[in-house]
């Protein structure tokens, strides 16, 4: 029986990204990793090229795609069960790493910033996530304000789903994700994660990716990056049981253990 969640496993092919920037540059080293997550229990890889902690700078679509689409190409033309993610913001990009042999684009803009690539996601009948961020990377952390940051966000998801399909996306197939740390201070997102089920109540699957960031180390004393899985897990399991269904981490094989104990205990909705 499968599992009642689903967990995106990250790959980023990136100098700069906040926690395994550099990493994975290589393109051999990438879909290893992409490989490793997907028997780990990752049932989508998400592979980006661009940077999308606070402060990144934009990187030119060209150098966008010299990075991911080899990772593509190599991940889909592997014996492996995931299916491939393509994190960006970008219609060119979006449109190579599908011929590549993506499935979904994981837009952290929600189709803003690139308003025309939802008619590719309609075209070629992708899968589709739409995240909330206030502003845009290089920003979105300077004093963020909301008049109430869940109804703000759902508000936001809702606009950004109606144009979607408006545009022709089938909404069976959007996801929405709150965009935790995206604009947020450490109470933003806490009180997202506290209000998750208003979020859900949308009815589209709601992605949580709180894997590894900041808050969850202050919360915990000033852990550095490499000491929040715990939190991470507790964020993860919190998420599942107020109807979350889909999480994106960087460490899948403990993440998807925890998932799948707390499913056996308390289920989502109980």
């Amino acid at each position: 029986m499968s599992p009642p969640f689903t967990v995106m496993g990250v790959v980023n092919v990136t100098p700069d990204s906040f926690s395994d920037g550099g990493e994975y540059l290589d393109a051999g080293a990438a879909v290893a990793q992409g490989l490793r997550l997907a028997r780990e229990g990752a049932a989508v890889i998400d592979v980006g090229g661009e940077s999308t902690r606070p402060g990144a700078a934009p990187v030119p679509a060209e150098e966008e795609l010299r990075r991911v689409t080899p990772v593509v190409e190599g991940l889909a033309g592997a014996d492996q069960p995931a299916s491939i993610s393509i994190d960006t913001t970008k219609r060119e990009v979006a449109r190579a790493a599908l011929d590549a042999g993506a499935a979904i684009v994981n837009d952290v803009s929600a189709l803003r910033f690139d308003p025309e690539l939802a008619g590719l996601v309609a075209d070629r009948r992708a899968g589709c996530c739409l995240m909330h961020m206030l502003g845009e990377p290089r920003t979105m952390q300077r004093e963020p304000r909301y008049n109430d940051v869940v109804s703000d966000v759902k508000s936001f998801l809702e606009q950004r789903l109606a144009f979607a399909v408006a545009e022709g996306i089938a909404e069976e197939r959007v996801w929405l994700d709150p965009g935790i740390g995206f604009g947020k201070t450490m109470e933003h997102n806490l009180e997202l994660l506290r209000r998750l089920d208003e979020i859900v109540a949308i009815g589209r699957p709601v992605v949580v990716g709180t894997s590894r960031k900041s808050f969850l180390g202050r919360l915990a004393g000033g852990r550095a990056e490499s000491e929040r899985l715990p939190g991470t897990i507790a964020t993860n399991v919190l998420a599942l049981e107020r109807g979350a269904t889909i999480f994106r981490v960087h460490d899948v094989a403990q993440v998807v253990d925890a998932l799948t104990v707390a499913a056996a205990t308390v289920g989502p909705g109980d």
